[in-house]
């Protein structure tokens, strides 16, 4: 099989499929002018055809680090990015390059990586489509990467070298076929399975960015020693993930008894250095900014924006997945916040740069146990105020104090965004029904699909629109709230769907009977 068609399976649905159409032009196939960059390849007069190389162990053997060497594109255009204020206004002249170790602008205020616009749009957006198409599913390094297939886009000046990759993104984009049909009555339900990635959650996509920069700082002997940062648990993972294949020392500060024992294991397994501390993920936070800020201890939170550039490419690639139709909703569970504005971003890049013509609309959703942006957003936007964040099974959002408030606000506020909230009831229970129609989904899944029903319910999304649910983790990293729910072992909780295994006595008869009257409960009802 195709590796593009082996990483998209193509669902028996007509509208929609994943794989690219043959019919557009390959990157390499176009001719070279002005417009189009120049391949150069050693001893290679076809590049769009891969060099057949020994990648064998032993003696010799070019890999794929090698091979990207003997091939590299050469613009006629020069891309470039920096840093800048977020959303400062055009006569700000405040900027950084990316290659400075700067956290906040002069004012205090959140920073932004801002492309240059101007470059990329010398090539079309059919040009960017081709690009991003030709690259799905190749072991071209860096290309392999569902981040790194789109390098001009996200740190377009980094040395392939440099890169630090598990080839992560390019996730399951599922139709959810039957949880649609069953209990909201829609037909064009999918749910982006960013979880199924290196470390189980989304927190690749931009750790892969993060640490590759951190490790081109290295090299250019600036004083950075190690990377650190206050986690719930996905961010610790996948931090120590890429550290460790780096070489790089990762320092982890942990809330002490708030995480899940899978999500703890991981930075121990790859060696981090890891503060368990008697506070929650703000008070971790609060920490981990003063240490960086006396230690040379690059800091690995959203409050840093290279970690955004990788999470952007999660929605570029949901567009390229539905073959460049546009969603009408994508809903995206929210915490520290970063990622519902990561979501704006790579959608609004791709309406800029003209590979579509529009955005979707976002929904942002959040636990009621930690909901500040739900009740600012209720507020009408007039009275932002941090929250004491209470205990949720979607400990990943569990954030009272999120950092990226005011680029929550900008996104949904510039797509007619929305917010929803759930609590651990509805959470806990339509996880439960996700899975009961073959998902496997963790708790801030759960609180996405919350919203969608309630949004549904209310009419806001119609049974038609073509709706995308992110799911941020993988289900097998929450595994103990999963046994607590089907045990109904939940303080409070009725647990109405838990499905507990049945006591049955070893014989015959026994197990006859309850089988009978299982298969009886079955029977279509007419």
């Amino acid at each position: 099989m195709a590796a593009s068609a082996a990483l998209f399976h193509q669902p028996h649905c007509h509208n929609h499929c994943f794989t690219s159409k043959t019919s557009q032009p390959s990157l390499l196939k176009k001719p070279i002018s002005s417009n189009y960059p120049i391949i150069r390849a050693s001893s290679d007069n076809n590049p769009s055809q891969p060099k057949h190389t020994n990648r064998g162990g032993g003696g010799g053997g070019i890999n794929i680090r090698d091979e990207a060497r003997r091939r590299n594109v050469i613009y006629t255009h020069k891309f470039s990015a920096k840093y800048v204020p977020f959303n400062a206004g055009p006569s700000c002249t405040e900027s950084y390059s990316l290659d400075e170790v700067v956290y906040r602008s002069q004012s205090g205020g959140l920073l932004d990586v801002q492309h240059d616009m101007g470059a990329l749009k010398h090539y079309d957006g059919a040009y960017w489509k081709a690009l991003f198409d030709s690259r799905v599913g190749k072991t071209t390094w860096p290309y392999g990467s569902g981040v790194w297939s789109k390098k001009e886009w996200v740190l377009p000046e980094i040395d392939s070298d440099d890169i630090v990759s598990a080839f992560e993104g390019n996730s399951n984009l599922f139709w959810a076929e039957r949880f649609g049909k069953e209990f909201l009555q829609m037909n064009d339900l999918w749910v982006k399975h960013c979880g199924i990635s290196h470390t189980g959650s989304f927190k690749d996509l931009g750790m892969t960015v993060l640490v590759s920069q951190v490790n081109r700082l290295k090299r250019m002997n600036k004083p950075v020693i190690g990377v650190g940062c206050a986690s719930t648990g996905d961010t610790s993972a996948a931090l120590s993930a890429y550290c460790a294949s780096a070489g790089v020392p990762s320092i982890v500060f942990l809330p002490a008894n708030k995480i899940s024992i899978a999500q703890l294991v991981q930075p121990i397994a790859n060696g981090a250095f890891v503060l368990s501390l008697d506070t929650d993920f703000d008070g971790c936070m609060q920490l981990i900014r003063e240490v960086t800020s006396e230690l040379p201890i690059y800091l690995a939170n959203s409050l840093n924006s290279l970690r955004l550039e990788g999470q952007k490419t999660a929605a570029i690639e949901i567009l390229q997945q539905f073959d460049w139709e546009v969603p009408d909703w994508v809903i995206v569970p929210g915490g520290n916040l970063g990622n519902i504005y990561a979501f704006y971003k790579g959608f609004q890049m791709c309406k800029e740069l003209g590979l579509v013509d529009r955005i979707p609309r976002l929904v942002c959703a959040q636990a009621a146990n930690a909901n500040p942006l739900y009740l600012y957003y209720k507020s009408g936007w007039k009275d932002f105020k941090p929250v004491r964040a209470n205990t949720t099974f979607a400990s990943a959002i569990q954030i009272g104090d999120p950092v990226s408030i005011d680029r929550a606000v900008y996104a949904l506020k510039n797509c007619d965004g929305i917010v929803e909230e759930a609590t651990e009831e509805e959470l806990m229970d339509v996880s439960a029904q996700a899975d009961s129609t073959g998902m496997f989904v963790c708790p801030h899944t759960g609180v996405a699909l919350s919203a969608l029903i309630k949004l549904r319910c209310k009419g806001v999304i119609g049974k038609t629109d073509k709706t995308v649910v992110v799911s941020t983790a993988h289900g097998l990293k929450f595994t103990q709230s999963k046994i607590d729910y089907h045990s109904q072992n939940i303080k409070d909780m009725a647990c109405r769907l838990a499905n507990p295994p049945v006591s049955v006595k070893a014989d015959f008869g026994s197990v006859m009977d309850v089988l009978k009257k299982y298969l009886l409960s079955k029977e279509p009802k007419y």
